[in-house]
């Protein structure tokens, strides 16, 4: 069942963020880009792109030597094979002279054409060499500074687009130094080639030859624009494709649960169809410009073949003169198809290159402290600070003028209702975001001067998503401190009562847990999660609803191993399961991002304030 455009649109927009649809016209649409922002953009293309192949430079030089010694032996050989039939068959036909002129003519070609050959695999070896090298390096640099990047970034970069970019673009660059490399110079060198030597070899049918090539150019042109808008169209539908994909399969679940495929289906088909379309037309393009050329080349054979005959037969030209042209001529409009389909290639790499640089240009928005004014402490105690903190995620505030001092070894508690700033003040201390005003010091330090080693080390947040990755239990505890020891990876297990059901596993801690750990129910990933985040052992500990998938009876088990492991260490703990909420020594009730009220649970229960009220709503939900 087909869909309407502004259907289609709302349906994809609900799904996708709207900053990924505008995201791919920003990236896509050259033409409503100023001047100034194109030579901009094209300037920084460059940039990387010099800055990729500056360390080839000695293997690029040595590929264009060889490019250009392959060029010039494949045109001797059609000047040889002329030369063969005047100077050595014709000469021992007519006048039975020997053919010994004609044994070093064929000896020359034979060399001429190993030359061309060996010359070909040299180009190839190197310029592949090259490629490989410049791609390792971009996959390299894109992959380290998306790690990078801050958390902020991927709230309106879906990965879909991440995916675009490491796949499509890096793709397309691809292509270049397996194709366009290799064919733009060749085509370069044999096209002027072949024109000076027909010039030089006889001007009246070279001009001849040559006259078809108005038509061609007037060809090609209307192919490089009408490429330029489709190959522009396509690379549009593939990020959609690749979009949609992504989405789709990373929120399968909720597909599944509210019986999403049959509609996902048809949105995914009619941008699959858009994308079959895109392929179709530049299909349509080449298949007019392709036989097109060939029919010109064929009509200029012909005449060549008609007027050289004709002087031939007049004793104007020699016979081989005229092989000559016609092996040229049959080349001549090789390299003028290749041009056209390396245009595009071009094209392609351009664009993906204007992406890249640009990705490559997005500067973290928590940086890195200057090398002078970083900050780093053999311990920290742990004390966190707020001075007249201020923050919004985009254009509201969620937290303003927030003041707050925590001691060290303090373990606090952050209450209050959905959206109340909670855990945006957990990510804070995390430093996953800055301030937009004020400050936020541990021990008297802004967490703005701790490089990001030095911040990871002291402190560690435990989320409510428990994200474990694929390899053994050991491996995924280990995360948190890689140079921990077996028996510390055990114990740290056994403290957050972890311990009995990895040891119950196939292969207890080398049991491989697979994606995601989708060999764990959920409150077992928490508990591993928790496990790696005190094998870390940092100064201070955030809790974000990390208790929330673990079942009651795991709860009461941990709640003993949680304050022997938050003593002496500074711990926020969100929650709204307030059971886990009372080992802490501080109650922060937050709403609105203010500070409602501060104070131990029993000094809040006793002042009968939101804390109390949401205490008691608490246990009446039990009873």
């Amino acid at each position: 069942m087909s869909i309407s455009e502004e259907e289609r649109e709302r349906e994809a927009q609900a799904q996708l963020p709207v900053d990924v649809w505008r995201g791919i016209a920003v990236d896509e649409d050259e033409e409503e880009m100023t001047a100034s922002l194109t030579v901009l953009l094209r300037k920084r293309s460059l940039r990387l792109l010099g800055s990729l192949m500056g360390p080839e430079r000695r293997g690029l030089v040595i590929g264009t030597i060889l490019v250009v010694l392959h060029s010039l032996a494949g045109l001797a050989i059609p000047v040889i094979i002329g030369k063969a039939i005047d100077d050595g068959i014709r000469p021992a036909l007519l006048h039975h002279k020997s053919l010994r002129t004609l044994f070093v003519i064929v000896g020359i070609f034979v060399v001429v054409e190993i030359v061309e050959s060996t010359t070909l695999g040299g180009f190839l070896a190197y310029i592949g060499k090259v490629g490989e090298k410049v791609l390792f390096d971009l996959r390299t640099r894109v992959f380290d500074h998306f790690q990078k990047l801050s958390i902020a970034f991927y709230e309106k970069y879906t990965t879909g687009r991440i995916m675009s970019r490491l796949g499509n673009d890096i793709d397309a660059i691809s292509d270049l130094f397996l194709t366009g490399l290799i064919d733009l110079p060749w085509g370069v060198l044999s096209l002027i080639g072949i024109v000076i030597i027909l010039l030089v070899l006889d001007l009246q049918l070279a001009l001849v030859t040559l006259a078809v090539f108005p038509v061609l150019f007037l060809l090609t042109v209307w192919f490089r624009n009408r490429s330029e808008v489709l190959y522009r169209r396509v690379r549009e539908a593939v990020t959609l494709v690749y979009i949609q994909f992504t989405e789709t399969l990373g929120g399968v679940r909720a597909v599944h649960a509210f019986r999403r495929e049959p509609r996902n289906q048809e949105i995914f088909d009619d941008i699959d169809a858009r994308y079959r379309d895109a392929n179709m037309d530049t299909i349509h393009i080449q298949a007019l410009y392709g036989p097109g050329s060939s029919l010109l080349g064929e009509i200029a054979q012909f005449a060549v073949l008609l007027f050289g005959g004709y002087r031939v037969l007049h004793g104007q030209m020699k016979l081989g003169v005229l092989v000559t042209f016609i092996l040229f001529v049959g080349r001549l409009f090789q390299p003028v198809q290749e041009l056209s389909q390396v245009y595009n290639i071009f094209q392609a790499a351009a664009a993906a290159l204007e992406k890249l640089s640009g990705l490559l240009d997005e500067k973290p928005s928590v940086p890195e402290p200057a090398p002078d004014d970083a900050v780093r402490r053999d311990s920290w105690p742990g004390r966190i600070t707020f001075d007249h903190v201020t923050f919004g995620y985009r254009d509201r505030n969620i937290l303003t003028d927030l003041t707050l001092d925590v001691p060290a070894g303090q373990t606090v508690a952050l209450v209050g209702p959905t959206g109340a700033g909670k855990s945006t003040t957990a990510r804070l201390v995390a430093r996953f975001y800055d301030p937009n005003s004020g400050a936020i010091t541990i021990d008297g330090v802004d967490l703005r001067r701790l490089p990001s080693d030095e911040l990871r080390r002291c402190i560690v947040m435990v989320t409510q998503e428990s994200f474990l990755f694929s390899g053994t239990v050991a491996d995924n505890i280990a995360f948190g401190r890689p140079t921990a020891s077996r028996e510390e990876i055990v114990e740290a297990a056994r403290i957050v009562g972890a311990a009995p059901f990895i040891e119950a596993l196939p292969d207890g801690f080398d049991t491989d847990i697979r994606k995601r750990g989708g060999r764990l129910s959920a409150g077992q990933r928490q508990l591993v999660a928790l496990a790696r985040a005190f094998l870390a052992d940092p100064a201070v500990i955030i809790f974000d609803e990390a208790t929330s998938s673990i079942d009651m009876p795991s709860e009461r088990l941990i709640q003993d191993a949680l304050e022997l492991v938050l003593r002496d260490r500074t711990a926020f703990i969100i929650a709204h399961r307030l059971a886990t909420v009372e080992i802490a020594d501080r109650v922060l009730v937050i709403d609105d991002g203010a500070v409602l009220e501060d104070g131990s649970p029993e000094q809040l229960m006793a002042s009968g304030g939101s804390w109390a009220r949401l205490h008691r709503a608490w246990e009446e939900s039990l009873a």
